[in-house]
């Protein structure tokens, strides 16, 4: 049995408070958090003075390897930039590109504290590959639409993809199924879809009410938002992680309530493509799971979770009339327990505990944001960065160490995402 001593860390506790300790793991599991005995010999000892120990943060929505696609098509509306730029360039995706999108995605993710992310793509096995080979944390859904000529093979590849890589890598593989969303799956096959995730006894990751027309869109087809047509067509019963919900009416709340739905809040996304600001504050007044996820870099130019905090934490600050408002602290949750929780993860990760598998970011607070340190809870949902992030700890293995990538080389990724980024919108 290997074990890691992290010793002299100010921690950040499931209670929400900062402890003074030590951090003991055992192989990939957390096996005491507090004093260890001074004659204790570790394997491996890392020295955390001046150095917050959080849990890894959780991206709960990315389609990682639009990363291959960062800068390329700014400045524009969901719908337009989909149909006009992005869905055209993705047509000339390969498996190799998915690979390579999905490594830049993880190094960037890693880099930057996150150490569990949902992803809905396609091409799937070569993103579980890069999970695997990169020994970050993932939750994992072929996306399907069911407008498009390939529907009825993604639903048969969703289910391979199920039964090959559920529970894959070491445990740090978890699969979902992934229609993309109402506009894209028509009714008949998002019974499909229910059908199969039943069967498998696997959840849903869906895009739900993201845009005002995708919703006015639902009411004018079907009589009913997208929240109502997902409860009316069983979809919301199968454990239901759905991305963005900025445009939900009480009664969505209300159903998505009553089932159970955790949400994936998406604020950078959501501003970019100007499809609103999601009521975040009366979902958590209501008592849904709501995390935090940054959608694709194509959407949000950057996967850097710490971004996403601080919108979160900032965002409905700004309604003065609005009682609700996110404190530091809910953000922080937000970020860590509450995504582990929308990923179904809530006894695997998210929390640094005992009993709870190592994933663990530490934090340096030697940079000038980090001074007064009047609330380190504070400063971590307002002024950290990805630059503050020096050790990165999955599943009790060292994936960053004094801020650099152990298990990716990024000379290698760099030169392989320009040349497949820029082939992929090439006339």
């Amino acid at each position: 049995m290997s074990n890691m001593l992290l010793k002299n860390a100010e921690i950040l506790t499931p209670d929400g408070i900062i402890q003074k300790g030590d951090i003991l793991i055992e192989n990939d599991i957390i096996s005491k958090v507090g004093s260890i005995d001074a004659n204790f010999t570790a394997d491996t000892v890392i020295d955390c003075n001046n150095k917050l120990a959080i849990p890894g943060l959780i991206n709960t929505h990315t389609h990682a390897a639009m990363t291959l696609f960062r800068s390329y098509a700014d400045d524009m509306l969901l719908m337009d930039w989909l149909q006009n730029k992005i869905w055209p360039a993705e047509a000339k995706l390969k498996s190799e590109d998915i690979f390579w999108g999905t490594q830049l995605a993880i190094a960037e993710m890693l880099k930057s504290g996150t150490t569990t992310f949902a992803d809905m793509y396609f091409y799937m096995p070569q993103v579980a590959q890069a999970v695997a080979e990169s020994g970050i944390r993932a939750v994992l859904a072929r996306g399907m639409a069911g407008v498009a000529p390939t529907a009825d093979q993604a639903l048969v590849e969703s289910e391979q993809f199920y039964n090959e890589y559920n529970n894959a890598a070491d445990g740090r593989i978890t699969v979902m199924i992934g229609p993309h969303a109402p506009y894209t799956c028509p009714p008949d096959y998002l019974k499909k879809v229910v059908a199969l995730a039943r069967r498998l006894g696997a959840e849903i990751h869906i895009h739900l009410s993201e845009t005002s027309d995708e919703v006015q869109n639902c009411y004018k087809q079907h009589r009913m938002s997208p929240i109502k047509l997902m409860d009316e067509l069983g979809v919301l019963d199968c454990g239901t992680l759905a991305a963005h919900c900025v445009h939900v009416s009480e009664d969505d709340i209300a159903i998505m309530k009553s089932k159970a739905v955790r949400v994936a809040h998406n604020p950078g996304s959501n501003m970019k493509l100007a499809s609103g600001i999601a009521p975040v504050p009366q979902m958590l007044e209501a008592g849904l799971c709501v995390s935090l996820g940054t959608d694709g870099a194509a959407s949000n130019n950057n996967l850097d979770m710490f971004e996403e905090l601080r919108l979160a934490a900032t965002l409905h600050k700004a309604n003065t009339l609005d009682p609700l408002v996110i404190p530091a602290s809910q953000a922080v949750e937000m970020a860590t327990s509450l995504g582990a929780k929308a990923l179904g993860l809530s006894g695997v990760t998210g929390m640094i505990k005992a009993g709870l598998k190592a994933d663990i970011v530490l934090i340096d607070m030697d940079a000038l944001h980090w001074y007064p340190r009047h609330d380190r809870v504070s400063l971590l949902a307002y002024s950290a960065g990805q630059g503050d992030v020096d050790t990165v700890i999955v599943n009790g293995k060292v994936l960053v160490h004094n801020h650099r990538l152990t298990t990716i080389d990024e000379e290698q990724l760099k030169y392989e995402v320009q040349r497949r980024g820029m082939r992929l919108v090439s006339q």
